[in-house]
């Protein structure tokens, strides 16, 4: 493949819903361009795209997919996304080195979720976009109904260009409305009479918003001049780029209807990396301008190891150089670079301005790095979906315990959704993604490429134990044996503390009751007990211990004699106390479409939570509310189910609270079983 000039290369994401159609459309754009010599399918598990074990056995994208496409003298990096909102980190990393987003809808189901929440992605990032009304052929689809949908929930700015001559089976071909001529079976025709009053209306609407980008087209619109073909494509290429329209077309993957005049209008509309940089105030995408280039995706092989994905800014990028990464502030060498065309890997000795590329074994380098020459600044970052949803995390065997430890930060590496962390209080290693199918899948990845078995279970919740009065105890540890005997005699006084007061310890002994050298011993006994309450074998807050009498014997004490003593005399303490069981309770922040408030407060109420207050943000809510952890180990499942998706939330730790007497005792029986 040769090096083009940036002025000729175009980078789009495709976007869309889980089944829309993109890794078909993609799969078809390759075909076509002569990229791939076999067309592939998505149901057989062969599309070019579509290459890692788990999506060929899910028959669903997973990954960003790089497909390196030449047509008519320009290159299309088609960037295809996974549609399934747990694997949005991919979506985002894609949109941050795209130029543009192409927006696949199928004519059938219209605008899903998935759509919505990868396009309100593409409109953090302010892409031009442009939408496919996909699957033409198929029965039921209705493409009035779906550009409703479109302009209502996406945006009004949504524009045909193309309007379908046909639809269902019947579908086979479409409308130019710039040029007003109709192409059916790649012939060019006269619009047919019955479409001509269709198709002029929709063109009137295209000028409409397409001369918003051109003050003169305005003015000679609006004072009820004609205005040329050539005007009117001068004017939807500037809207295009700039973002003030957005071109709809329509196409068939499957009967191939559309898919080579979609190409063209992705090199002739959607702007190039030079327009793009320019528009955005980036640094120039100049191909004599010193190095620089953002890593936007990193994968794991066993094989070649680290594989680097970047996108190049300014200058070029050769094979066996050496840049720096001005993250790390450290030196990398660059090997062999490659161009990935699925799970294929074709060798260039350079990767130059506005493109895009690979290379393998970085030293230091992660995913949002950049490189390039010294003393430049490092581009902005990726900012990933946040991992809401954790699973405890084990390995299945003794011998996968040593390789979780060195595989599990590689999974984070390729994919920065996830996150890693062992909780103090319960000792588990928590893995927490973006769902349940994202954890699933790097559970899968780990046993599939690095032989290692793990289990994902619940996390447990780290209850804790307190007491709620005041209370004194004693324990004498008297042994006697042949020879030397034990001896130790330890009293405690235990008083509660308020919220958050810790555990503390504090020695009043007078007149050497217990010698100083076991005062140690005794402070170790409260410390090792401690960690386990009466109750259910949780952990103890919020009390304070003084030790306050006791007495010795001048053979027979020790210091285990003393350890014992009052290890025993902190639990008959906690026995007296009133004990009880305390849970932890989060802070909850949960952004939420307006007219599905009330059904969130709800089931809220329904996990024991409490509403503290709400603050509108747009066309969303925001509540603040607090609730148990313990309701809340599915919520990132459960908020997506109730709001398909269309909300997010956030959690924290707030305090510890007492837990309601019913829910105790069920606790605590569950706890004696376990330890049975």
């Amino acid at each position: 493949m040769e090096s083009y000039t940036p002025d000729k290369i175009r980078n789009v994401a495709v976007l869309g819903h889980y089944g829309s159609g993109k890794t078909t459309l993609a799969e078809v754009m390759a075909f076509r361009a002569g990229a791939i010599k076999r067309l592939g399918s998505v149901d057989d598990g062969t599309s070019v795209s579509d290459y890692d074990p788990s999506e060929v056995e899910r028959h669903m994208s997973l990954n960003l997919a790089l497909l390196p496409l030449e047509w008519k003298g320009r290159k299309i990096n088609v960037l295809d996304t996974p549609g399934y909102m747990d694997f949005g980190g991919e979506v985002k990393a894609a949109l941050r080195v795209a130029d543009a987003a192409l927006v696949v809808v199928c004519a059938t189901s219209s605008v899903e979720v998935g759509t919505e929440v990868a396009w309100s992605y593409a409109r953090e990032f302010d892409l031009p976009g442009m939408v496919i009304i996909g699957k033409m052929d198929r029965e039921n689809a209705d493409f009035a109904k779906t550009l409703g949908d479109v302009q209502a929930k996406l945006s009004n700015r949504c524009v045909p260009i193309q309007m379908p001559i046909g639809s269902q089976a019947e579908f086979r071909g479409y409308v130019d409305l710039v040029t007003m001529r109709a192409f059916v079976q790649g012939e060019e025709q006269d619009v047919p009479a019955e479409l001509s009053e269709q198709a002029l209306s929709l063109r009137e609407n295209l000028i409409e918003v397409a001369v918003e980008a051109d003050d003169d087209l305005m003015t000679k619109y609006l004072d009820g001049g004609e205005l040329t073909t050539a005007e009117i494509e001068s004017a939807v290429r500037r809207a295009a780029a700039d973002g003030i329209a957005i071109p709809v077309v329509v196409a068939s993957a499957s009967k191939n209807v559309g898919v080579e005049t979609l190409m063209d209008s992705i090199c002739s509309l959607l702007p190039s990396p030079a327009e793009r940089q320019a528009a955005t105030s980036q640094i120039e995408a100049n191909l004599s301008g010193p190095p620089l280039a953002l890593v936007f995706k990193t994968t794991a092989d066993p094989f070649t190891g680290k594989v680097s994905y970047f996108r190049v800014y300014s200058g070029e990028i050769g094979s066996n150089s050496q840049v720096a990464n001005l993250n790390k502030g450290s030196a990398e060498r660059i090997g062999q670079l490659f161009v990935p065309l699925g799970k294929h890997q074709n060798s260039v000795a350079k990767v130059t301005a506005g493109d895009i590329g690979a290379v393998a074994k970085l030293g230091v380098t992660a995913t949002g790095d950049t490189l390039g020459a010294k003393e430049q600044a490092a581009l902005p970052g990726i900012t990933f979906p946040k991992a809401t949803y954790s699973m405890a995390v084990h390995p299945e065997s003794k011998g996968d315990l040593d390789k979780m430890s060195t595989i599990l930060p590689r999974m984070i590496e390729e994919d920065p959704s996830l996150l890693l962390k062992r909780d103090p209080d319960t000792g588990e290693n928590l893995l927490s993604g973006v769902g349940d199918t994202h954890l699933e899948v790097v559970k899968d990845k780990m046993s599939r490429k690095f032989g290692v078995k793990v289990a994902l279970t619940p996390p447990a919740v780290p209850y804790k134990e307190t007491i709620t009065v005041p209370t004194r105890a004693e324990h004498k540890h008297k042994k006697q044996t042949g020879g030397h005997g034990q001896y130790g005699h330890v009293l405690l006084e235990l008083q509660p503390l308020p919220k958050g007061g810790g555990f503390e310890y504090e020695t009043k002994i007078v007149g050497g009751a217990i010698p100083s050298n076991f005062l140690p011993s005794v402070e170790k006994g409260v410390n090792e007990a401690r960690h386990e309450g009466v109750l259910a074998g949780f952990p103890l807050v919020d009390i304070k211990v003084i030790v306050c009498d006791g007495s010795f014997h001048a053979v027979d004490s020790s210091d285990i004699a003393f350890k014992i003593a009052a290890a025993q005399a902190l639990k008959k303490g906690l026995q007296q106390g009133q004990p009880v069981l305390l849970e932890p309770i989060m802070n909850v922040s949960i952004r939420v479409p307006e007219g599905m408030t009330g059904d969130v407060i709800s089931d809220l109420n329904t996990k024991r939570g409490r509403v503290q207050g709400m603050n509108p943000e747009g066309s969303y809510n925001v509540i603040s509310a607090q609730a148990p952890y313990s309701e809340l180990l599915r919520y990132a499942i459960d908020l997506r189910s109730m709001l398909q998706g269309r909300g997010e939330f956030d959690m924290e730790f707030s305090h510890y609270e007492e837990v309601p007497a019913h829910l105790s005792q069920k606790i605590i029986a569950r706890q004696s079983q376990k330890s049975e």
